[in-house]
């Protein structure tokens, strides 16, 4: 969420950073709120004071033992006056949050202008594709080795889900201990949070109120919880209103969870095999950091990502998304796009995102130092990493001949086998 005094003093800078996103910053909407919210506060502290000019004037004329019904009953106007104010007041608020609520995360100085992903700059790429005649794709290779059933997680539970089997469940497994001992052996606190969270969990990572229809919802007791789509969501709102010292920042978690997304608008995208599902597994990193610290934290974050698929020797690249590609609370975001042999081309397998302050206003998330007053901190997270898509790039970059999968010989030891077979 925006800050709103930042709003109002430099609204057109704010709109011409947020018009590179694509989003088109209401000024009238913006001006009509601010308007009602002055006006009401201006109209509450005039009341206020007449409140207590009143009872001062009441409390007068009781001790000079002179009548005031009069006064009090104009104290009681007064009161009836102001608690109409008041839910006027709270409207007003909460109209205003809604809008500050709506509007993207403005984009870093550093981030390259563009509509869509065709603008997004290769930053670097690592590992050499490897050369395989006539690669075949994860789901051919996972279904002729007994490892991957689409029909039957079909009959159980529709399209866009998986049944893993035999050596596939243990490859999914062995990537879930592989990645969690490499990320807290690089300082991260591993949390396994809750799977189904509040709406305000949601809303304080950005997914509420603008991205509902993305999310599954289970009733529970006279409200409802949500599935997580990303262990981001728990972890970052374990801090939620609260203030945290700032000597602990940055303060670098990690989490495995099941994430759960319903996809809603990327129909006809990714349907075939396992890149696009409602259930899948994921390793995510989440970092609070102060202000000073949190861009060579997105360094440190991302290459703690990188660090996974260089050690399973997995060919990837670096990509920078510009202004029109980055998602809704992000101000600068890293894709991380591992070789796919069957579709020739990289694929995303992580985004590392800085939300600057954004996620924190949202949550009431803030550090103090000893001295220093109260200030947001900055949240970032990545996925260290998207463990289905792991497992697709391993079928399918170690795929031999014969069909069989060579396993990385960083995952041997936690596999405890040299092939798939």
């Amino acid at each position: 969420m925006l800050d709103a005094n930042h709003l109002r003093n430099d609204f057109d800078a704010v709109a011409a950073r947020l018009s590179g996103r694509g989003y088109t910053l209401d000024r009238a909407r913006y001006q009509e709120l601010d308007q009602r919210r002055r006006s009401v506060l201006q109209e509450l502290e005039a009341l206020k004071a007449e409140r207590n000019r009143v009872s001062d004037e009441v409390g007068r004329l009781k001790r000079a033992k002179e009548n005031a019904d009069a006064l009090i009953a104009q104290q009681r106007e007064v009161g009836d006056q102001l608690k109409a104010l008041e839910a006027a007041q709270r409207e007003v608020e909460a109209a205003f949050r809604d809008f500050l609520a709506g509007i993207p995360n403005p984009p870093h100085a550093s981030v390259p202008e563009g509509r869509d992903e065709h603008a997004n700059v290769e930053i670097k790429r690592w590992g050499q594709a490897p050369e395989i005649a006539a690669p075949k794709d994860h789901v051919e290779l996972g279904t002729a080795l007994g490892i991957l059933d689409l029909d039957r997680a079909a009959k159980l539970s529709g399209a866009r889900f998986a049944v893993l089997k035999g050596q596939g469940a243990k490859l999914e497994r062995a990537l879930i201990a592989f990645m969690l001992d490499r990320q807290t052996a690089a300082g991260y606190l591993e949390v396994i949070p809750p799977y189904l969270v509040n709406a305000e969990s949601m809303y304080g990572t950005g997914q509420l109120p603008k991205f509902e229809q993305d999310l599954f919802k289970t009733p529970h007791g006279d409200g409802a919880l949500y599935l997580i789509p990303t262990a981001e969501v728990p972890v970052t709102n374990l801090y939620r209103d609260e203030m945290m010292a700032a000597e602990t920042l940055p303060l670098r978690h990690c989490a495995f969870t099941p994430c759960f997304r319903s996809e809603a608008g990327s129909y006809g995208r990714d349907t075939k095999g396992i890149i696009r599902q409602h259930q899948f597994h994921k390793v995510e990193l989440v970092t609070f950091a102060a202000a000073d610290q949190a861009e060579a934290e997105l360094e440190r974050l991302t290459s703690d990502a990188e660090a996974i698929l260089e050690a399973l020797g997995l060919p990837y690249r670096r990509v920078l998304l510009c202004t029109g590609d980055m998602g809704f609370s992000s101000q600068k975001t890293y894709d991380l796009e591992v070789w796919l042999p069957s579709q020739n081309t990289y694929r995303e397998i992580s985004s590392c995102s800085w939300f600057g302050d954004f996620q924190a206003r949202r949550a009431n998330i803030r550090a103090k130092g000893k001295e220093g007053k109260p200030t947001f901190v900055h949240t970032l997270n990545g996925s260290g990493l998207a463990v289905g898509r792991t497992w697709v790039a391993i079928l399918e970059n170690y795929q031999q001949p014969d069909g069989t999968i060579r396993v990385p010989e960083a995952l041997r030891p936690y596999l405890g086998a040299e092939v798939i077979r």
